[in-house]
């Protein structure tokens, strides 16, 4: 049965799943939903998705929207060890993630920036800087709860540092300063020579 997944090359929640099935070493289809042609509201991708979002990944019969739901079904299912057993840490290891996930990620969604700043610049680049700067910053603050022994929550890649490199990504393209993070930097440098990470790099997945 094949695994099709509905994407979008720089969609910061579709690069998580690209990062989480190339860890998971599984091929997959790649299907292009243009945000920016608005494929997404068309009636076809409102059947899978009746938000208008992507990612939608269909794998093992079903169909999962959500990126986090996603990654705890591929977790859960491919036994990836995202997320630490005992309560305290994996509570802690997903407030990490849910610092970029849940809060600085939906307010730099293209279509409520869109909303926000009509896609006027400088506008649009101020807004994208003013929530992922601060919030980077207090991410990196959070890190200092666990010791990097390579990556945010210790020695194997987690649920964290897959929602991290898609956001450092957003943050160079509108220019956000993350200068001040010295432990994100080198936890960025280590994740960027794993080729799970490399092959979803939204570069190396730009339609042609």
């Amino acid at each position: 049965m094949s695994v099709v997944l509905y994407d979008y090359w720089r969609s910061s929640a579709s690069y998580r799943v690209r990062i989480a099935l190339n860890m998971a070493g599984i091929a997959y289809e790649s299907v292009n939903v243009d945000l920016l042609k608005k494929d997404h509201k068309s009636p076809e991708h409102l059947a899978r998705h009746p938000q208008g979002l992507v990612p939608v990944l269909e794998i093992d019969g079903q169909s999962f929207t959500q990126s986090l739901a996603i990654l705890d079904y591929l977790n859960e299912t491919r036994n990836l060890g995202l997320l630490p057993k005992e309560p305290v840490t994996r509570a802690k290891a997903l407030a990490l993630a849910h610092a970029i996930a849940v809060d600085i990620h939906p307010v730099c969604n293209l279509s409520v920036v869109g909303y926000a700043t009509k896609g006027e610049e400088p506008a649009r680049s101020d807004w994208m800087k003013r929530f992922i700067e601060p919030g980077l910053a207090a991410f990196e603050v959070q890190l200092g709860a666990f010791e990097q022994a390579a990556y945010c929550t210790g020695s194997a890649v987690g649920l964290a540092d897959i929602c991290l490199m898609p956001q450092l990504y957003n943050a160079q393209r509108w220019g956000a300063d993350y200068s001040i993070c010295p432990r994100i930097i080198d936890i960025a440098a280590r994740l960027g020579e794993i080729p799970a990470f490399q092959a979803a790099h939204p570069d190396q997945c730009k339609p042609a």
